[in-house]
This record gives structure tokens, C-alpha cells and sequence, in this order.
């Protein structure tokens, strides 16, 4: 059997082919990647929540030890805290939390809405515009730099990089990325030493230097490049997918726009309803396990797909259908589940928010400047995104 994420209709619309594979079973042993070696994948949404609370592995270098690959993936990129398991992954999410506290969000919404009028603001009525490129891409970018302290002069480049890092299947240019960011970040890291800031990248810089080895150099960088390429990448997707969907159901963004109130409860259902993340992280069994009634082997890769189990009709009631009024849709796995649950979350969904606020009293008559069916989808599978979305203002 070929690999259901072989096919480039997949990458189009994923959703018939996530509903056929949880039909079948929630738990699923299927080839991935074009091998025959065979990977679990889930589609179910308790399954996925099981799946992301398990005693399942993240860390890539284990797993690879004995299964060269002939990659040249730079190790700050293929070793990050991602790909850590505790007590590893504990002492570097407490660091990395500090920059996306309750306060530390509230205290950038302002950033965040100024930025989003100076965008729109360059629009003018009856212009037609690329909502990916000159919205949905540059203000998660421009904020994680300026969180972290990124030049703006080097923000173009870092939004190419990061971008070619997802790029499915080309690892000549995903290895390519992964070097040119780690180098930048090295770079980045020795300058702030020399002429350090109030950034979130000096601090750790400070606990780097000062607090008896709490981070290693290499787990500086890599935790450098993490929150910049995370803190961006998904959130590109998750405003141009929440935009796309609006334009499509024109009632629903009729009712945002007379009552903006409905927004942030809004933006969980638009989550749920399009996830940016269509298949987590790599995770593996690192010893014999079961979920739901699958038994994994130990050493099977396990690929949680939470673009799935948002679809899932045995949690949510027609879960095709967008429900702005959905009363569970905060339950959604878009940002993951358990201890590698997605630490910017409440910075995205600001900027999900703010977006929408700003567009919808700006352009409210937007809609989209082709068909639906010619819009072009990122070539991820682990992002669900769009490559450009053409409006008509």
C-alpha cells in the first residue's frame, strides 16, 4: 500500500483522506514516507489526546542512531527542544516560557494591533492583495522578532528560511535552511553578547552565561532558532486558513464584523475547523505500547494528526460544517495536547484575533479575487497553509 500522503491531492484538501483512514480505524499502521517499513498513524480525536499524553518519544537522535539517513540537517534544527523528552524538554519549556506568560501577551496585544493597522493600512479600497504575503506572514514574523530582539533588517531573510525549512520532500533545500538559520543565529547570539538588549534573546543569552550551565551553547541556539521558526510559521497559517474560511462563509463573517465581541471564541472554532498543524511532530515508541486497541512495537514512528481529529464526528457534531456558535470548539487539538503542547499559543490566537479585528472594520466587503479551487496549498505535511490568498478589497 502507497503512502496516503503520497498523493498531491492530499496537500489540496486533506480532509477526505483523514476521513478514509479513520474510518478504517483511528489507530492505524499505514507505510510512510514511501517505505515499507510501516508508521501508526492517528486520526481519532481521543486517540490523538492519548497519543499526545503517552510515554512516546520525541527524541529524533535516538531514534536515528542506528539509521543513517545521508541528511545534513543542522543539529540546532534536528535537535530541538522539540525532539527532547524530560527531564530535558522540563528544564527548557520552563525557560522558553517566560516569553509567552499571560502578561507578556497582554503587554504585546498593542504591538500586535499597531503593527496589523500599519499593514492593512497600505491598502487601498478596490485594490486586489495577497493576504499571505503582506498580512498573514510578515505580523507573526515582525512580532517573534521583535520579541526576540531579530534586526529588522534581517527579517526578509529569516521569512525565506523558514519557509524552505517545511518544504516536504526537498531535503536539499530543507538541509540548506536548516544551516543558514543556525549560522544566522550564531552570529545573532555572538553580536548580542557584545551588545546585549532587553530581548528575550539577551535574557537567555544571561541565563546562559550566568546560571552554572542551566543551557548548554548548542541548546542556546537551538532554543533561539525554535521560538523564531515556531513562532511564526504556524501562526502564518492559522490567519490565512481562518481568512479563507470567512471569505467562504460570508453570513459568518457578516456576524463577526456587527459583533467583534464573538471573535475570540470565534477563532477556536476557525482553529478547529482548518488546523495550521495537520500532523505533529515525529514522535516514536520508544518500547512496546498500546493505543486505543493498536498495538505499537517498540521503535514505531507515530504520526498524530490533529487536522484530523478536529474532524473527528465522534467529538464534535458535523464536524465539516464551520459552527461559529460551536459550543466544545475550544476543545480543539490545533495547538497539541500534554507537555509538548504548544507554548505560543495565546500569542497566536492574539494575533488570529487582532487580524481579524482590523480587517473586518477595515475591508468589510473583502472577498476572495479567484476560485477557491485555484488557491495553491503549502507543500507540508506537516503544515496546513495556504501559499498565497488573492482578495479582492
Amino acid at each position: 500500500m502507497a503512502s496516503p500522503f503520497s498523493d498531491p491531492t492530499f496537500y489540496q484538501d486533506r480532509y477526505p483522506t483523514y476521513a478514509a483512514l479513520r474510518e478504517r480505524s483511528p489507530v492505524l499502521q499505514i507505510p510512510v514516507d514511501g517505505s515499507t517499513r510501516a508508521a501508526v498513524v492517528v486520526t481519532g480525536y481521543e486517540q490523538a489526546r492519548q497519543a499526545f499524553a503517552a510515554n512516546l518519544s520525541k527524541d529524533t537522535s535516538a531514534y536515528f542512531a542506528d539509521r543513517p539517513s545521508g541528511r545534513s540537517l543542522h543539529p540546532a534544527v534536528a535537535h530541538t527542544m522539540l525532539h527532547t523528552d524530560p527531564p530535558a524538554h522540563t528544564r527548557l519549556r520552563r525557560l522558553a516560557a517566560r516569553a509567552f506568560t499571560p502578561t507578556t501577551v497582554d503587554g504585546l496585544r498593542p504591538y500586535i494591533h499597531t503593527l496589523a493597522e500599519h499593514l492593512v493600512g497600505l491598502w487601498e479600497p478596490g485594490d486586489e492583495t495577497d493576504l499571505i504575503a503582506h498580512l498573514a506572514s510578515p505580523l507573526p514574523v515582525t512580532v517573534i522578532c521583535q520579541l526576540l530582539g531579530i534586526p529588522p533588517a534581517d527579517r526578509a531573510a529569516i521569512r525565506i528560511w523558514s519557509t524552505d525549512l517545511f518544504a516536504t520532500g526537498d531535503h536539499t533545500r530543507i538541509d540548506a535552511a536548516s544551516h543558514a538559520l543556525a549560522d544566522y543565529m550564531t552570529q545573532l547570539i555572538a553580536a548580542k553578547r557584545n551588545s546585549p538588549d532587553t530581548a528575550l534573546l539577551s535574557r537567555l543569552i544571561a541565563v546562559r552565561d550566568g546560571d552554572g550551565g542551566r543551557l548548554s551553547e548548542e541548546e542556546l541556539v537551538s532554543l533561539g532558532l525554535l521560538l523564531l521558526v515556531a513562532g511564526h510559521e504556524t501562526t502564518t497559517a492559522a490567519i490565512g486558513n481562518a481568512a479563507l474560511a470567512l471569505l467562504q462563509h460570508p453570513d459568518d463573517l457578516e456576524h463577526l464584523r456587527a459583533d467583534p465581541h464573538r471573535i475570540p471564541t470565534a477563532v477556536d472554532e476557525l482553529l478547529r475547523y482548518d488546523s495550521p498543524v495537520s500532523i505533529a511532530t515525529w514522535r516514536h515508541a520508544p518500547e512496546a505500547a498500546q493505543l486505543d486497541e493498536t498495538e505499537v512495537a517498540a521503535g514505531t514512528p507515530v504520526f498524530v494528526c490533529p487536522g484530523a481529529a478536529n474532524r473527528d464526528p465522534r467529538k464534535f457534531t458535523d464536524p465539516d460544517r464551520l459552527d461559529l456558535n460551536r459550543p466544545d470548539a475550544a476543545q480543539h487539538l490545533a495547538f497539541g495536547h500534554g507537555v509538548h503542547r504548544c507554548l505560543g499559543a495565546p500569542l497566536a490566537h492574539a494575533e488570529i484575533e487582532t487580524m481579524l479585528r482590523v480587517l473586518l472594520k477595515r475591508f468589510p466587503g473583502m472577498r476572495l479575487a479567484v476560485p477557491a479551487e485555484e488557491l495553491r496549498w503549502r507543500h507540508s505535511r506537516l503544515i496546513r497553509g495556504l501559499e498565497s490568498l488573492p482578495v479582492l478589497l
